[in-house]
């Protein structure tokens, strides 16, 4: 059996790149639409971290991008799936560390592809994000469990917490790019 080329190998890490950046996508939009509905609720504490997490995301997506182009492949720009809407802030932590434990497992079926086909760089992208999810699996299970426990002692404790991150605009036309 002949053993594939290096161009078809190339194209199986770029497939697993953009499966992976899509799902980033997806990740990002749930994640912002979170954040705005938590900040609505008075959640600034939850919301604010749901914003950085998005980012990360954001983060994420760029460097999977960037890998497909520097492969020679085109990133993907759509996301994966529906977003969920309207939750209950008793639901959203719950549902958020389903969604990275979820990407955890399919991204080091994703690394493994990319060992397979002899793409360390792309596989060390991956063994590094899979550790920044892991952190966030970690702080959506803990808010869960915090809720679960603690119930409306809890969310009263937050309530009322504001939402700012400390991020400063820093995009291209506050940033004096168009100089």
């Amino acid at each position: 059996m002949a053993s594939a080329s290096k161009q078809e190998r190339r194209e199986k890490v770029i497939e697993v790149l953009n499966k992976a950046r899509a799902m980033e996508l997806q990740a990002i939009y749930q994640y912002m639409n979170q954040h705005y509905n938590l900040d609505d609720m008075d959640y600034g504490e939850l919301a604010a971290k749901i914003k950085l997490i998005a980012i990360d995301e954001m983060r994420h997506a760029e460097m999977f991008a960037e890998r497909v182009k520097e492969i020679g492949g085109e990133p993907v720009t759509g996301h994966e799936g529906t977003i969920a809407k309207g939750q209950k802030v008793q639901g959203i932590f719950a549902f958020d560390a389903k969604l990275e434990d979820d990407t955890i497992d399919v991204y080091n079926q994703f690394l493994l592809v990319c060992r397979d086909n002899g793409d360390s760089i792309s596989m060390k992208i991956f063994e590094d994000i899979i550790k920044e999810e892991q952190i966030h699996y970690n702080y959506f299970d803990n808010v869960d469990s915090h809720i679960e426990k603690l119930g409306d002692t809890y969310l009263a404790k937050i309530a009322g917490t504001p939402s700012a991150t400390g991020l400063g605009p820093r995009g291209f036309a506050v940033s004096g790019a168009t100089e």
